[in-house]
């Protein structure tokens, strides 16, 4: 009931297209589209094939009405919804949603509950990632690593730093006693830490790898 409810409100949230061409990926685009491909049955028993394209700008704001993705079929708009999306394709739905960094949700899920990471376009920032990953696969999850290292060492910072302000209010601190974090970062340690945290949380977003706990804590 709850799946048919998202459904429908999905579905509220889809326009038609207009038929447009889709425009190639462009260098100078690199920091702010995302362009994923998928490619599916016709349908019509014959073995062809028929490609879907999601375009998506990041940074959007997806709480905003004005947050889109698009979605083309075979080089022409097909179809435009409000974020997070869910488009109807022969076999399931292509989901599309956003983060803070980048992308967190661009797959395709079938009628039986399975999902797979549509193709990003070569050029993309995606498309990028995903070419060290096949190219230098050891460099690439030593890159996975050290994000998420990163990422929780950012956690585990903000949760005693906020402990020691919180213990800092004194019905607090007599109830439970103070409370000191073990290490205090001065103000340049901090602006460092938050940009590294920003670069390690865009980096998954390129892998679209999110965590609410880590991803969502660095937004």
């Amino acid at each position: 009931m709850f799946e048919e409810m998202r459904s429908r409100r999905a579905a509220r949230r889809i326009t038609p297209g207009d038929g447009r061409p889709l425009k190639r990926f462009r260098w100078w685009q690199l920091p702010y589209r995302s362009l994923f491909y998928l490619r599916l049955p016709d349908g019509d028993g014959g073995g062809g094939k028929v490609v879907y394209a999601v375009d998506v700008k990041r940074g959007q704001d997806q709480t905003s009405a004005k947050a889109k993705a698009d979605l083309y079929l075979d080089g022409r708009h097909h179809a435009r919804s409000r974020l997070p999306a869910a488009f109807p394709v022969p076999g399931g739905t292509v989901e599309v949603r956003l983060s803070n960094f980048g992308l967190r949700r661009c797959h395709y899920v079938t009628g039986e509950g399975t999902e797979r990471l549509l193709v990003p376009d070569r050029d993309s920032a995606e498309g990028r990632r995903a070419h060290l990953d096949r190219a230098h696969p050891a460099l690439s999850r030593w890159i996975g690593v050290f994000s998420l290292t990163v990422l929780v060492i950012a956690l585990v910072m903000l949760g005693t730093q906020l402990a020691q302000q919180v213990t800092e209010v004194p019905p607090v601190a007599e109830r439970v006693g103070a409370f000191t974090a073990p290490v205090r970062l001065p103000a340049w340690g901090n602006v460092a830490l938050t940009l590294v945290t920003l670069a390690a949380s865009t980096e998954r977003a390129l892998r679209l790898r999110y965590s609410r706990l880590l991803d969502g804590a660095a937004g």
